[in-house]
């Protein structure tokens, strides 16, 4: 339903206030003090009558779900572990989908997001396997009782110019506790239905909750960002939970040689289960070296100036530090003046400080750099192959899942990401 602000001449939608429980807030649209706020709670009941036409109204999908008690991590405003608080998640409204999580995923970016200073506590997680309970009346894509997966990727921007919402909870002591867009450590969740994908009846729960961020950014950047083909070759920086996917697409897009780079010898072991057919210990030996030694010659001819052409197609940079950004870099192949392309260098991982472009050897080698957040995927059509994968055999993710904790354990979980004793990826599993 839509609400007019008489006084201020603007229209919204319901997902764009924050003025509810566990609300979505639109991060492009928070309302301006001269327009007051919308209660959802009440079922349509306006604090400021007089100020307000209803402009439409459509069927109520509550299904008769009233609030539903659920447990979840809180990162507080200032420094410390996350604690685990009970909460009350309202019923579903507009666009909101009320899911029941069976387990979630352990992603590295919520290190990066719990050493980063915030202006209020904060609810984490992004990926996760799970079973509807209700929905918002606005809802269409899934309902309650179906198999869901979901991820922090809009399932599909390609259909809509709506912005999703950003999910937040209220807190016991009145506080509210903002997610990036969406939380998935907790019981249940309350999210936007554009992060929320069907899946069948019968997909395992504990395993796939890290399709929608490991698979989906690891294979998605292989896949879409990059676009490998058959008998390119391949580097990946750092092959913990995102890495492996991205070596496993690599194999199933027919990419050759897949060069694994790590400092870690167990990791790199795991890296040739996924299909890596050469692997690379940064600590041991210099990467850029072995890279360049591989793929020498797999070019005829020569680059500028007569220096001798290797390098990979691409190189994909996990790990995102100014040290594997180079690395990655000048591990690709320089070009053959208007005869072969440079290579390019796919930045996947949340980068860590400022990168030094060395510029003028992207000039003379016509190397390329790419961005890309989630892998560019789109999950409603990816999410399904990714599943296949696993379906048939081509991708591993029960070797992808490495250790699993209860909601109980996610400080220890988180620490031992942190430590770089997690080989793959860890998941919470909820009762």
């Amino acid at each position: 339903m839509l609400f007019e602000d008489r006084t201020a001449q603007e229209t919204w939608s319901p997902t764009e206030r924050i003025d509810r429980g566990p609300a979505l807030v639109n991060a492009t649209d928070i309302p301006r003090p001269r327009s007051p706020f919308v209660s959802l709670r009440t079922g349509c009941r306006l604090r400021h009558g007089p100020r307000f036409r209803l402009l439409q109204a459509g069927p109520h999908a509550q299904t008769g779900h009233m609030s539903t008690e659920t447990r979840i991590a809180v990162l507080p405003q200032e420094p410390g572990p996350l604690r685990i608080e009970t909460i009350e998640l309202p019923a579903p409204v507009g666009h909101e989908v009320l899911v029941k999580e069976f387990a979630s995923g352990i992603c590295h970016s919520q290190l990066h997001q719990m050493h980063s200073p915030r202006r209020s506590n904060v609810v984490l997680g992004h990926e996760a396997t799970g079973e509807v309970l209700a929905v918002g009346e606005l809802v269409d894509n899934v309902g309650p009782g179906d198999r869901v997966l979901l991820t922090f990727q809009p399932r599909d921007l390609r259909t809509t110019n709506r912005q999703p919402g950003i999910s937040s909870v209220e807190l016991g002591d009145g506080s509210r506790a903002m997610s990036p867009n969406i939380f998935t450590w907790s019981d249940h969740t309350l999210v936007d239905d554009q992060y929320v994908i069907k899946v069948a009846p019968d997909t395992p729960t504990d395993v796939t909750s890290i399709v929608g961020c490991a698979v989906l950014t690891g294979a998605g950047a292989v896949i879409r960002a990059a676009g490998v083909e058959r008998g390119q070759s391949v580097a990946v920086w750092g092959v913990g939970g995102v890495g492996l996917n991205a070596i496993a697409a690599a194999r199933m897009m027919g990419a050759n040689p897949i060069i694994a780079v790590d400092v870690d010898e167990a990791k790199l072991e795991l890296a040739r289960h996924f299909g890596a057919t050469h692997t690379v210990n940064g600590r041991e030996t210099d990467p850029i070296e072995a890279v360049r030694e591989l793929t020498l010659g797999s070019i005829e001819g020569h680059g500028f100036r007569g220096a001798p052409i290797a390098g990979v197609d691409f190189a994909f940079d996990v790990v995102a530090r100014p040290e594997t950004f180079l690395q990655a870099f000048r591990s690709t192949r320089n070009s053959r003046l208007a005869v072969h392309a440079g290579g390019t260098v796919v930045v996947v991982g949340v980068p860590q400080g400022s990168f030094d472009l060395p510029a003028v050897e992207l000039l003379i080698s016509e190397r390329k750099i790419v961005g890309t957040l989630g892998g560019t995927a789109v999950p409603e059509e990816d999410i399904p192959m990714f599943l296949s994968w696993y379906a048939n055999g081509d991708l591993d993710l029960d070797a992808l899942v490495t250790s699993r904790v209860g909601l109980d354990e996610i400080n220890e979980a988180t620490k031992m990401l942190e430590d770089g004793k997690v080989l793959g990826r860890s998941i919470i599993e909820f009762n």
